[in-house]
């Protein structure tokens, strides 16, 4: 399973993710991410429960970060697992997406 969950918390909505994205599992990503942006609101990506993600995977999450940019929302990623950690830091895209430590701190950041 990739998208776990989709759900809306404090006016945000939370997109779930788990198991590996990869080439095959990224279009959901990136669907489940285009489609939530019709909400308007700001949206968290909780990569928790995430194994693996390769370059399609990142692909989605950026294209959902310009989609949100765009429309003057926010997108941030929440509780990063490791391996997922050190795929974005590879290619130095933990200085470009907002990333928080777990739910709480995300859903207590203030939108700028």
């Amino acid at each position: 399973m990739t998208v776990a969950s989709i759900t809306e918390q404090s006016g945000r909505t939370v997109i779930a993710l788990s198991g590996e994205i990869d080439m095959e599992e990224a279009p959901k990503v990136r669907r489940a991410l285009l489609d939530s942006m019709k909400q308007k609101r700001d949206i968290l990506v909780d990569l928790a429960q995430v194994t693996y993600i390769d370059s399609s995977g990142i692909a989605s999450l950026i294209e959902g970060l310009q989609a949100a940019r765009k429309q003057k929302n926010d997108l941030a990623l929440v509780s990063v697992s490791q391996r997922a950690r050190r795929v974005l830091e590879l290619a130095r895209l933990d200085k470009v997406f907002t990333i928080h430590a777990d739910m709480a701190t995300a859903l207590a950041a203030a939108k700028s």
